[in-house]
């Protein structure tokens, strides 16, 4: 996250950045800077305490249908407002945390929309191209982090809330799994399928601000099946299921399904149909009366307000006066839709798709308020209906505008779709192994679970030894010699960047991580050997690998 050395000071560079971008309709509520400042020296004092923080130094904001006690909760709409207390839980763990309020920010009103102009506060410009929208109804959040006043920012996500904005601003918009993250204190827009969001504006930024709000006592994690091992398997629909795309887009989602190929993926054919047909269940079907439960009573009571967005008093008085019996028609529908919708996902660990089919500019939504918002939920609709989990990652740019995918898989996979999302946003990197971790090996799986990929085999330069470490399970000491030595056996491995990063965290004494040179000349990270763990170890550098001096000794002559 954007740090400078203190929470003071990174509180003035966010007040100052407001100023120079000069965008007031992203905020609701601003609060005064020297109000963010004595929280931020507060967090200054604890940390010269000694007291660990991990989001010490960082500031965010709060989308306006969340509570932040002391201002105002709005839902995007002035006579709904009303002043909490307290803290919603997933704010008040951030503040724990270190992170610093700065105020909430504008929304489509109610949480209904994916335009970000559904506001009597106005509408909130994109943060590249002012002409175009930015995205809702987190617009406020998102555009926050993309001109780089928020190092992250809190949304909502029922139909894409947390994920369009994202895509149109080009930063990272993580979708957890329903109830990872407690609702509490969020005004419901569809109560049975609300998320509470973050954007950042990298991956490794989002995931942390996501774990510190996670709370321990929300929807508890089943037991997952283990997948399969080898690379990941990404589901990837036909171009004639996407249906229309804008210019460049289909050659731009092209492109980032080549990325995941390249770094190893393995690239699966989906039937698509089961989430477009939910997709578009969420506001045509009767799913759309729990808007209704949320506030309609309050909208029936304003008719006419100057208050009220027209669409969305319009979208949600409608549904006042659906059937019950057309919700159970449509939950059993929802129901055959699920089963084969997963049914399609079979084996992958995740489908990508384009987050939106398009970006329309603010006219544009003006002029078919209903048919543009409408366009944009094709892909994001169906996830928690579905009850999935997602990530929007940002890959580029068409025509001078951010483009975004998203990445969604089952329940509890969070984990899984930031690594898998992690080989889109970060170049993948390699790692030369030479014993437990080679193919076949006991450690293998290890590679294969973070994403690895083989690239080659190969040898190192002549300028190693080998020896057997008396360790369980047994592995090989490599080192450099000072004199001598002989090439030995190496796989050249690829892993995202947070897959070897994971690695190494995890990665025990005597081993470490150093530059291996290859037979080629080509210095590759690779494991090596602490000196002093050679102590009593048995040199088999004869034998040109570890496989080797397994295969070539008794199963009574252990190398070691």
């Amino acid at each position: 996250m954007s740090r400078t050395t203190t929470a003071v000071e990174r509180v003035r560079a966010a007040y100052a950045r407001m100023a120079q971008v000069d965008r007031p309709e992203v905020w609701i509520s601003l609060r005064p800077q020297a109000e963010a400042e004595r929280d931020a020296a507060a967090v200054d004092a604890k940390v010269a305490a000694g007291r660990r923080l991990p989001l010490a130094g960082t500031v965010f904001a709060v989308k306006g249908n969340i509570d932040v006690a002391g201002l105002p909760t709005t839902a995007g709409c002035p006579s709904y407002a009303y002043r909490p207390e307290a803290d919603a839980p997933a704010v008040a763990h951030l503040k724990a945390a270190g992170a610093v309020v700065l105020g909430t920010t504008n929304l489509d009103q109610f949480a209904t929309g994916l335009v970000g102009t559904r506001s009597p506060y106005g509408a909130v410009r994109n943060a590249a191209d002012p002409q175009y929208v930015s995205g809702g109804s987190s617009s406020g959040s998102a555009v926050s982090v993309a001109l780089g006043i928020a190092d992250f920012a809190l949304g909502t996500d029922t139909a894409g809330s947390g994920r369009v904005p994202a895509a149109f601003n080009g930063i990272v918009g993580l979708k957890p799994t329903i109830g990872l993250v407690p609702t509490e204190g969020v005004v419901p827009a569809c109560a049975s399928l609300d998320c509470v969001t973050v954007f950042a504006r990298t991956l490794p930024e989002a995931e942390r601000a996501l774990s510190c709000m996670a709370s321990p006592s929300g929807r508890q994690l089943p037991a997952l099946e283990q997948r399969r091992p080898g690379p990941w398997r990404i589901a990837v629909p036909a171009p004639a299921q996407l249906g229309e795309l804008d210019k460049g887009w289909p050659e731009a989602f092209r492109t980032a399904a080549a990325v995941l190929a390249d770094a190893g993926a393995e690239l699966l054919p989906i039937d698509l149909e089961p989430f477009t047909e939910a997709a578009a269940m969420l506001y045509e079907g009767a799913f759309v009366a729990e808007r209704y439960t949320a506030v309609g009573t309050f909208i029936d009571e304003h008719a006419g307000s100057a208050d009220l967005d027209p669409t969305v008093a319009a979208i949600i008085s409608r549904a006042r006066d659906i059937p019950a019996h057309r919700l159970y028609a449509d939950n059993e529908k929802l129901s055959s839709l699920r089963t084969r919708a997963l049914a399609s996902l079979n084996d992958a660990d995740a489908l990508l798709l384009p987050t939106t089919p398009g970006h329309p500019t603010i006219a544009e939504v003006e002029a078919d308020p209903v048919g543009a918002n409408a366009r944009l939920g094709r892909f994001t609709n169906s996830t928690n209906l579905f009850d999935l989990a997602a990530v929007a990652v940002p890959v580029g740019e068409v025509n001078g505008l951010p483009f975004g995918v998203m990445l969604i898989g089952p329940a509890f996979t969070d984990e899984r779709l930031a690594r898998i999302a992690g080989l889109l946003t970060a170049p993948p990197l390699r790692l030369a192994v030479v014993g437990a971790h080679l193919s076949g090996q006991p450690l293998n799986g290890q590679l294969l679970a973070l994403g690895g990929r083989l690239v080659c085999t190969t040898t190192t330069a002549d300028a190693y030894r080998l020896y057997a470490l008396k360790t369980v399970p047994p592995k090989p000491g490599l080192v450099r010699a000072r004199e001598g030595g002989g090439a030995i056996e190496a796989e050249v491995w690829q892993l995202p960047a947070e897959g070897l990063g994971a690695l190494l965290a995890s990665l025990p004494r005597p081993m470490a991580l150093g530059t291996v040179e290859l037979a080629d000349g080509s210095l590759v990270p690779g494991f090596l050997c602490e000196p002093e763990a050679l102590d009593g170890a048995r040199e088999i550098t004869t034998f040109g690998g570890w496989r080797a001096a397994l295969s070539a000794l008794p199963r009574s002559a252990d190398p070691r």
